[in-house]
């Protein structure tokens, strides 16, 4: 792995960051608190943000934009652009993860966001709580028959997939017999396979124009008939184009990054015992528990690319008008400036009662929309599964456990468990 220290910029696919970011991001942020890599084999190096309260003010600081296109005084290459060409996705429809409500800004942001914002305020949030308490159980009540000759159940599979899949799709307005394929989807989707994301991607937009119509015709109590309404009663406040992409932005959203918290949380807890007993000795302790799940393990550990308005100096290096920046959530929260003793867990580190102090939800203008729902969904389900299954055990080493490899990302590929140790 290159180093800031060596010859060339960070490959951010270098197996061994992949295998542990946690250590290898913290190494370079103390290297280096801004620092050049490159992404997916990418010409145009990206500036790697590594420092909380650098992290923090690239995330929240106007004069860095998602939009490339948002840069005075020039054309900017769009970098994701040139990713997803290099994947295979069709232009037509690369437009559909290249103009979401993660890649506006300004006033367009504002209005995409208004748009569907009310879905997830924390009283909404709150009354699906029930609902989500019901899935959850329904779930765990099915694992027994999940089980293979040999005991072992795949928990992300039959588990961490399906709740906040089940959530999101039932708040959405995707049908029940649907819900299996848009996992698949969003699996060939996040893949990096060219084949299997561009197969991915046409079968979810052709899937979204065909509930559309549908709903058109028979409108329902979900968000793709209140956002129909917006888009046909007022075609300036939502496009057709943003209408898409709008429901492809939530379903995946609303439950991939959730899944891998309920995963990597559980894998975390299970090899930390005393962290686990005390969780079930003071379950009041579980909303603290996911915070520091997040900030310990979370799936996301690095934020969406932002591009420099104006040059900018941030962590002692001078950042040039136009060019790439991508805050690493990961090391900001393993940042001994802001967290101590950052390598342990701790499930009360937070403190109850305020604003999280983790950035793994992000900050600023684009903080999660849907964090709420997502801590919520968290603790109820690591509140139900570690009850109902005392025994919970890993089915394999941890060492040995499976993940998918992707940039900026910590995912399993797999759960192996024995319900009963």
């Amino acid at each position: 792995m290159s180093t800031p220290s060596g010859t060339g910029p960070i490959d951010m696919m270098d197996p061994d960051l992949l295998r542990d970011p946690f250590q290898g991001y913290s190494r370079i942020r103390e290297e280096a608190p801004a620092t050049q890599g490159v992404i997916l084999g990418q010409d145009t190096p990206v500036w790697l943000v590594t420092r909380y309260d650098d992290v923090k003010t690239v995330l929240s600081d106007q004069r860095f934009v998602n939009d490339p296109a948002a840069v005075p005084g020039g054309e900017v290459a769009n970098l994701r652009e040139k990713v997803v060409q290099a994947r295979g996705i069709p232009q037509e429809y690369a437009k559909y993860v290249l103009d979401s409500i993660l890649d506006a800004d300004g006033a367009d942001h504002l209005r995409l966001r208004r748009l569907v914002s009310r879905a997830f305020t924390a009283r909404r949030v709150l009354e699906l709580r029930p609902r989500v308490e019901e899935i959850t159980e329904g779930l765990l009540a099915a694992l027994p028959g999940k089980a293979g000759p040999d005991g072992v159940v795949d928990l992300l599979e039959h588990f961490a997939y399906p709740l906040p899949i089940t959530v999101i799709c039932e708040l959405v307005g995707i049908p029940e017999e649907d819900r299996a394929s848009w996992h698949d989807w969003g699996r060939g989707l996040l893949s990096l396979e060219p084949g299997a994301m561009s197969g991915a991607l046409v079968a979810m937009v052709d899937h979204i124009e065909v509930m559309v119509a549908r709903r058109r015709e028979e409108p329902a109590e979900d968000l793709l008939t209140a956002l129909i309404r917006v888009h046909d009663e007022d075609g300036d406040r939502l496009g057709t184009d943003e209408l898409i992409t709008m429901v492809l932005t939530l379903v995946l959203a609303g439950h991939e990054t959730t899944a891998h918290l309920i995963g990597n949380g559980t894998v975390a807890l299970l090899t930390h015992p005393d962290q686990l007993a005390r969780l079930r000795a003071e379950p009041e302790l579980v909303p603290r528990a996911v915070h520091e799940l997040m900030r310990w393990c979370g799936p996301v550990q690095g934020a969406r690319l932002r591009y420099a308005t104006e040059a900018v100096e941030i962590g002692g290096v001078k950042i040039g008008r136009g060019e790439p920046v991508m805050a690493m959530l990961v090391a900001a929260n393993y940042d001994p400036r802001r967290f101590g003793d950052p390598d342990r867990l701790d499930i009360a580190r937070e403190p109850e009662g305020h604003r999280e102090t983790h950035v793994g939800f992000g900050a600023g203008l684009h903080y999660c929309l849907g964090a709420a729902l997502a801590r919520q969904e968290g603790e109820v389900a690591f509140s139900a599964l570690f009850r109902r299954y005392p025994g919970l055990a890993l089915a394999v080493e941890p060492d040995a456990l499976e993940r998918q490899y992707l940039p900026s990302s910590w995912r399993l590929a797999r759960l192996p468990v024995r319900l009963d140790g």
